[in-house]
């Protein structure tokens, strides 16, 4: 069994590749808790002028996932992904990202994340279930 540490845990986060080809950042790291924030530019814009709903998806899994990480301190992949999505984001603004454990098994876990702007709205909600990697 891995066990990895914080430290090594927040390299890997910080370093993400994806997560810094769509510009996320980590904003808070601790055990149970986890925050990203994403300005929004043109490239995050769908058809319409709002933040397209893979964004969301993105950046809603990247933080459930790691605060799960953050708790279990062992690698995990994503089965499935729940999306509640209640306002739009429109360039230059920027979304906050948080998640929270609510329920740690022996090899699955779920998680709720939400995303608000900067002043607090709610702009979309997510549960998502994960399974622990096992070693081979």
């Amino acid at each position: 069994m891995l066990v990895e540490s914080m430290e090594d845990m927040r390299q890997i986060y910080e370093n993400s590749p994806f997560n810094n080809f769509l510009g996320i950042k980590l904003e808070e790291f601790e055990e149970g808790s986890v925050v990203y924030s994403l300005k929004v530019t043109p490239v995050h814009l769908n058809v319409n002028q709002g933040v397209h709903g893979g964004v969301y998806f993105s950046i809603l899994d990247s933080v459930m996932g790691a605060t799960i990480r953050t708790v279990i301190k062992q690698p995990i992949v994503t089965v499935n992904v729940t999306i509640n999505y209640f306002a739009p984001v429109k360039n230059g603004e920027t979304m906050i990202a948080r998640a929270n454990v609510i329920q740690h098994g022996k090899s699955i876990m779920t998680a709720e994340g939400i995303i608000e702007d900067s002043n607090g709205q709610l702009l979309a909600k997510a549960t998502g279930t994960f399974k622990r990697i096992r070693n081979r």
